[in-house]
């Protein structure tokens, strides 16, 4: 079964769940713009990015870093949640809401791979993983512009890059120095990139060939 769905959202099933819809319905009460809600998400990605960035220049502090970086994912990710829920649910669709909606998206990512690439020393390896991440949106976005659907597929989309991301930073932020692993002169932060971006690799590839088989008529 591949990701290819025939509307626009993103398969969560989180969105679906009790609590996420009544924090939707007292958002949408209070009128909240879901534009806002989007940059406020691309601002936690800043700050994520930021942080991962930081634990280099401050070594006193590395452990407090590594769990902003990880809560500003989560915000980011419950920002990404809730901006379509809030959307729909106040009917407040805006004609630019496309842009809010992928472009923080993209700056998300790249602050956070490449933060996360500095914290381990490996920039280059931070920068590869933001390419490829932007890749697998670029794939998704040109599925749907040639009519072959939205394909939010993995094994590495942006749920799962923003998880290898997370529990690297809870494990540096709470285990003790000498649980570090590291391979090949890679620290945790290094082998996370690793996994991410041969994960975003596979994916782009993955995308690619349904994107493919839907143009040709096959089945999804």
């Amino acid at each position: 079964m591949n990701g290819v769905v025939a509307g626009d959202r993103r398969p969560i099933k989180s969105r679906d769940t009790a609590l996420a819809q009544r924090f939707a319905s007292w958002l949408v009460a209070r009128r909240v713009s879901p534009d806002a809600i989007s940059l406020f998400g691309m601002v936690a990605g800043l700050a994520a990015g930021g942080a991962l960035a930081a634990t280099v220049h401050w070594p006193a502090g590395e452990r407090w870093l590594w769990a902003l970086a990880a809560l500003a994912i989560q915000v980011r990710l419950l920002c990404n949640l809730f901006d379509g829920m809030v959307a729909i649910g106040s009917g407040r669709v805006s004609p630019v809401g496309e842009l809010y909606n992928d472009l923080p998206d993209r700056v998300s990512d790249s602050a956070v791979l490449i933060g996360l690439g500095f914290a381990g020393g490996c920039p280059w390896l931070g920068g590869t993983a933001a390419l490829l991440a932007m890749a697998t949106a670029y794939v998704r976005t040109l599925g749907k512009a040639l009519g072959a659907g939205s394909d939010f597929g993995g094994p590495m989309a942006k749920q799962q890059r923003m998880f290898v991301v997370t529990l690297a930073a809870l494990h540096l932020a709470l285990a003790p120095a000498s649980w570090r692993p590291a391979l090949a002169g890679l620290g945790l932060p290094g082998l996370a990139l690793v996994v991410i971006v041969v994960g975003s690799a596979w994916t782009v590839v993955r995308r690619l060939r349904n994107v493919a088989r839907q143009l040709r008529g096959g089945t999804r």
